[in-house]
């Protein structure tokens, strides 16, 4: 099997943009939808290219942080950050969000995995499988079962 780099998924959710924007753009909300992140630490309020935070994940009885910076932040549109573990560059996630039609909205979630451009890649795929239990080449496959989970978790919430 070839390895996978990047994954999307998407979903439509019956809010107006802006809403969901407000929901994806809140890491701390992450734990609400995630079947990964249990729980966000941010560092500052306002969220804008160059917040921190650190999320708290886990796959069963193995858990592990990832530290994250927010590279887009962009009301009604798109919202995503770059993890990093160790200093090395792991992925990019993201949100992109686009009108739907009717007063809904189109959510794809994005991840992008950094491990092949980066020095220390191998030491990291290494430390991925020994915390997360995931080997390398099955990352991508459970985030896109995470993705539809996180996805339909979020679509339930916002049309409550």
């Amino acid at each position: 099997m070839q390895r996978q780099w990047t994954v999307e998924e998407s979903v439509v959710i019956d809010a107006q943009p802006e809403r969901v924007y407000e929901a994806v753009a809140d890491p701390r909300r992450m734990g609400e939808w995630s079947p990964e992140v249990f729980v966000v630490w941010v560092r500052g309020r306002r969220v804008v290219p160059g917040l921190t935070f650190v999320g708290f994940n886990r796959i069963g009885p193995r858990m592990w942080f990832t530290n994250c910076r927010v590279t887009e932040a962009v009301p009604g549109k798109a919202f995503a950050f770059r993890v990093t573990s160790f200093g090395i560059p792991v992925a990019v996630w993201g949100y992109r969000i686009d009108e739907a039609g009717d007063g809904s909205t189109r959510l794809t979630e994005h991840w992008e995995d950094l491990r092949r451009d980066s020095r220390g890649a191998g030491f990291v795929s290494l430390l991925g499988k020994v915390f997360t239990g995931v080997p390398a080449d099955g990352r991508a496959d459970v985030n896109r079962q995470g993705m539809r989970t996180t996805l339909a978790g979020i679509k339930t919430a916002l049309e409550r």
